[in-house]
């Protein structure tokens, strides 16, 4: 396990310029936090956890430290992330701990902090965790450390939640789903919400051991779960990944159902049912299928930069309630403060129903443009759009495309590599445009 040590938007976690994770620092980080977060008397922080064998270690690091600098500690034990982000705000707690590193390997773990509001911590509180971080780490006084109690009914709280989500006038009965859990931290509650709503479920990768979450399941490998539905004659399959904020679906037919998709299908019943309040959110990398069929629908559609906290960013700037990635990180503001692969699903089983069609036929209200993607390796703090040959071939690139396609070069946030993306309509043009492109590239920065 390593780390960057910065523990923000997208957690700690294998990033640029590593460093290991040691007991010793989750210690730290707990106590630092504690210090932040205890402003005035006795307060209170949430600890929840996938299903990774490094989180027992985590968890028990982070709530000494936290105890130590005089901070009550909750814990949830296996819980989504967006349970720990809902159940903050439900115990008015000073703020919510997630120790996961989402869909990736076993062996990557990572924490994220929630705000009392079950949002993003603010660049300021960050900040000033940091900065304890580097103090000389003293306990508080024998009658100050801080309690540590776990809440018992924390899953059935949250299953009711998503359940409170879906329409009253609709149900589940009669569905034959297939749901995939990644062996993450929606084991023990996804199949709980779509049984309890009615439905007939198939559990795929619901038997953790510590190691295999994520592993060949989950939303990462969709073509898992499209196998499993044509094999128990599903309706459809939902796919969660290992901490449950992403979801991939599947159609009866055997088709992946992407994130733009979902997107997509939420929006256009929204519209229909006079509840939208606003346009959509994508990012810079969702499928210029999804602009067009927005178009299509006079739906108004934004891009932000990739990652949850910019489509929110965008969101709350618009006073828009919907967004979303094309992994399937789905964002409903009207319902959660960040993304909930469950409550997603259920948005989208109820647009089925709504609109009177099945998963298959609402997926054709969006024709997706072939798009591809090639990492160029390069020296770490590039400024790619300062290089005159690369922007002179993207410019070439565009006019090839004619105006029926995009090009995107992306510095990676999280390794070094420069991402060349086309998209366009025709998949041959883009598959030779985007070696051309990248070419370039490695030239100018490899």
């Amino acid at each position: 396990m390593k780390t960057k040590r910065y523990f923000g938007t997208d957690g700690i976690r294998g990033k640029v310029g590593e460093e290991p994770v040691t007991a010793e620092f989750m210690l730290r980080l707990g106590w630092a936090a504690g210090k932040v977060f205890l402003t005035q008397g006795r307060g209170r922080v949430l600890i929840g956890k996938d299903t990774r064998i490094s989180g027992y270690m985590f968890e028990s690091a982070l709530e000494a430290g936290l105890a130590s600098a005089g901070m009550d500690v909750l814990l949830l034990g296996p819980m989504p992330t967006p349970a720990i982000a809902y159940l903050t705000r439900t115990f008015n707690a000073n703020a919510g701990i997630v120790i996961s590193a989402s869909h990736n390997p076993y062996y990557d773990n990572g924490v994220k902090f929630f705000s009392g509001e079950g949002k993003k911590l603010d660049d300021e509180v960050e900040y000033a965790i940091e900065r304890e971080l580097d103090s000389t780490m003293q306990m508080v006084e024998s009658k100050h450390i801080g309690k540590v109690s776990r809440i018992e009914d924390a899953a059935g709280r949250y299953i009711e939640f998503c359940k409170s989500c879906f329409p009253s006038d609709y149900n589940l009965k009669g569905k034959r789903i297939v749901v995939d859990c990644a062996n993450g931290a929606t084991y023990h509650i996804a199949p709980s919400v779509f049984r309890e709503l009615g439905a007939e479920v198939i559990e795929v990768g619901v038997d953790p051991d510590g190691f295999n979450i994520n592993q060949q399941v989950g939303s990462t490998t969709p073509e898992v779960l499209a196998k499993k539905v044509l094999k128990e004659e599903a309706d459809f399959g939902v796919a969660l990944d290992g901490d449950g904020d992403r979801v991939i679906m599947v159609d009866h037919m055997g088709d992946v159902v992407d994130g733009d998709e979902l997107l997509l299908i939420i929006a256009v019943w929204r519209k229909q049912s006079g509840s939208l309040d606003g346009g959509v959110v994508g990012t810079l990398m969702s499928n210029l299928g999804l602009e067009k069929a927005l178009q299509n629908q006079n739906i108004p559609f934004a891009r932000a930069a990739v990652g949850d906290r910019y489509v929110i960013a965008e969101l709350q700037n618009r006073n828009w309630k919907i967004g979303g990635e094309s992994s399937g990180h789905i964002i409903c503001l009207n319902l959660t403060s960040t993304g909930d692969g469950i409550i997603t699903a259920l948005q989208v089983i109820a647009a089925t129903e709504c609109l009177g069609k099945n998963l298959h036929k609402v997926k054709k209200m969006m024709e997706k443009y072939p798009q591809r993607m090639i990492n160029v390796k390069c020296r770490q703090g590039i400024t790619i759009e300062s290089i005159q040959p690369v922007n002179d071939a993207v410019k070439a690139t565009e006019k090839k495309l004619n105006g029926k396609g995009r090009v995107l070069l992306r510095p990676s946030g999280t390794e070094p590599v420069v991402r060349v993306m086309v998209e366009g309509e025709d998949r041959e043009l883009v598959e030779e445009l985007v070696k051309e492109l990248a070419e370039v590239v490695e030239q100018a920065v490899g």
